[in-house]
């Protein structure tokens, strides 16, 4: 039996892993990764990058089935409008004006065996 905590280990663990793959999956697509995890009062960004001018406002959502449910449908448009703020926000703090900000997502599926499995959707917002 698993305990809540070594379920919460778990899952941070697979999230951490997820959102190293994905950092490195966008990098090597062109992309230039600016932050990761970073937080405010109104919640956490998984990574900004930069895509040409674009600031870019990457969720990442790593699973290791889709038993529960394909990672897009973690995001509702409450979600979506929370990251755009989040992308605002991060950009105001660092004194940045982009001509363009814009949600990603990366989903990351992690199986048994294998290499992980990785879509990058553009442009959810």
């Amino acid at each position: 039996m698993t305990t809540t905590n070594e379920a919460v280990t778990h899952n941070q663990a697979l999230g951490a892993y997820g959102e190293r793959v994905a950092a490195r999956h966008l990098v090597e697509s062109g992309m230039v990764l600016l932050d990761r995890n970073w937080r405010c009062d109104e919640g956490e960004v998984d990574l900004v990058l930069r895509d040409g001018a674009a600031l870019v406002v990457c969720e990442v959502k790593t699973r290791t089935s889709t038993a529960h449910g394909h990672p897009h449908e973690a995001i509702t448009d409450d979600k979506l409008a929370r990251l755009m703020r989040l992308g605002e926000r991060w950009a105001d703090a660092h004194h940045l004006h982009p001509p363009e900000t814009r949600v990603d997502l990366v989903a990351v599926l992690r199986p048994r065996r294998g290499a992980p499995l990785v879509e990058h959707v553009r442009g959810l917002v």
